[in-house]
């Protein structure tokens, strides 16, 4: 099985800075465009199905990549973005401020330090649920021989692909934050993983 991973394009509200999470927010201009870009760049990998995040943003990506093919898109909850629970909708610009823990900035600088906010969810219950997804669909047989797209955001991919290596949790984000529709690619074969491509971008902001 070959696994194309991707995050989702462009949002309004990562222009902003403001924290998404579960926020069911839908693609911008440029997220479209990013998309669609990469679909064109992707047209000629044979994608057998299709999971992705319940999220528009995450559905919306995936359908633009695979354009007027005849593909399975198939929600997963278990590719959902990593709730922020109250701090959802806020700004973490240092220039507009707005979430109530000053030391939230250990999400992105240093997550090991990271406090899950009030109703959030925390990093290990990322990693365990998107490696659940990951061991799930690399143990069906009617996928092993197929190449599947995967729909997600950036907290989830990188907890996902954290499955696939032994780093510590201060390197959680492994050199930052997925850009908007970067792709990873995994391959899977008989009971072992390995990643071999990330961070690749066909369309640029």
């Amino acid at each position: 099985m070959i696994l194309y991973i991707i995050r989702h394009g462009e949002t309004s509200w990562n222009v902003q800075r403001r924290l998404q999470g579960r926020s069911d927010t839908r693609l911008d201009e440029n997220g479209i465009r990013l998309a669609r870009l990469t679909g064109e760049a992707l047209a000629k990998v044979p994608f057998f199905c299709a999971f992705t995040s319940p999220l528009h943003r995450a559905v919306q990506t995936a359908e633009l990549i695979l354009g007027q093919r005849k593909v399975p898109i198939i929600k997963d909850d278990r590719l959902i973005e990593v709730s922020f629970g109250e701090y959802e909708g806020l700004c973490c610009d240092e220039k507009n401020f707005e979430i109530p823990d000053k030391n939230f900035s250990n999400f992105f600088q240093h997550p090991q330090l990271y406090q899950t906010p009030p109703g959030g969810e925390s990093l290990d219950q990322v990693e365990a649920r998107t490696k659940a997804f990951l061991d799930d669909i690399c143990s069906r047989p009617e996928l092993a021989d197929k190449t599947v797209l995967v729909s997600t955001h950036g907290c989830a991919m990188r907890g996902l692909l954290n499955s696939l290596r032994i780093a510590p949790r201060e390197d959680y984000w492994n050199g930052g934050v997925p850009k908007n529709c970067s792709v990873a690619i995994v391959e899977s074969t008989d009971g072992s993983r390995r990643l071999l491509e990330e961070n690749k971008v066909y369309a640029s902001v």
